[in-house]
């Protein structure tokens, strides 16, 4: 068993609504984080432009240490509506998805980024779905995008179960795809009401090079949203969380991603405090 030390923790650029790079330094520093993983396309709450951030972030001791690439047109507004427009699904976006994909790549690998993360958006549960072999080979495109790019791209868990991502997961390895990984948001999996999340993340750590920390409650009404919450007070168990990684001897990033909620700074604070605390408890 590996320790889980606070020297993995970092942030998302875009749960700080940052409005610039110094603004950005600033945040993190506040958050007493050296990590950052980065916006490298537009985001719902990434307000901010980016000319010179590595430099800028980097003059505060803070590392980039991987990218997020959102795709074009994603509607969050119901779990239905994220259903039809989110990730490589719609073909009406797929041409400017894969422009951005090449950009946020290309940008990648100016900063020397190894990991980007997206959604590649619901995926379909069976073989059988017309859809399945279209979207593979979406994300197999995307792939090799960053693989030339020298990074690997990670889809990030939610919109669909484990049993269904890991089906995906292997179908694109025979096509030759190396580069494929898994960024594990535990609360995703609890807002979108598909998985239990420990149970999901004992079964995909094989795949998972990160992890989004983000906590929520299950909905009670079918097709609609659950809550997102502070870290450490919704229905994510943190101590099974870390002690998964742990057992697997995960060296990568926790990542906090905070989406919800006007004071994301104490939010975030809270939460690391409630991480560190699971840390120690798990790896004493």
């Amino acid at each position: 068993m590996k320790t889980q030390a606070a020297e993995q923790i970092g942030v998302c650029s875009w749960s700080l609504q940052a409005t610039g790079p110094q603004d950005l330094a600033e945040k993190v520093n506040a958050l007493g984080l050296k990590k950052v993983q980065l916006g490298l396309t537009p985001h719902r709450d990434d307000p901010g432009t980016w000319e010179g951030v590595q430099e800028i972030l980097a003059e505060s001791g803070i590392s980039i240490v991987s990218g997020m690439f959102a795709t074009f047109g994603e509607d969050y507004t119901t779990p239905d509506t994220i259903r039809r427009t989110g990730g490589v699904v719609p073909d009406a976006d797929w041409d400017e998805n894969f422009e951005l994909a090449k950009a946020a790549a290309a940008t990648a690998k100016a900063m020397g980024l190894t990991q980007v993360s997206t959604h590649a958006g619901f995926l379909p549960h069976e073989p059988t779905d017309l859809d399945f072999e279209k979207l593979s080979l979406r994300v197999a495109q995307l792939a090799e995008v960053f693989a030339e790019a020298g990074a690997s791209l990670l889809l990030e868990t939610g919109q669909e179960t484990a049993e269904t991502l890991l089906m995906f997961l292997d179908e694109i390895g025979k096509r030759g795809v190396q580069n494929l990984g898994v960024n594990f948001d535990p609360a995703n999996m609890i807002l979108y009401d598909m998985d239990d999340p420990t149970d999901a993340l004992r079964r995909l750590m094989p795949h998972v090079q990160q992890v989004h920390v983000k906590d929520a409650n299950r909905t009670t009404v079918k097709g609609q949203w659950g809550e997102e919450v502070v870290v450490g007070t919704g229905q994510v168990d943190l101590i099974a969380f870390v002690r998964i990684l742990a057992e697997a001897d995960f060296d990568e990033s926790y990542i906090f991603e905070r989406e919800a909620g006007d004071d994301r700074i104490g939010d975030i604070t809270q939460g690391v405090g409630a991480l560190n605390a699971a840390m120690q408890e798990v790896t004493a």
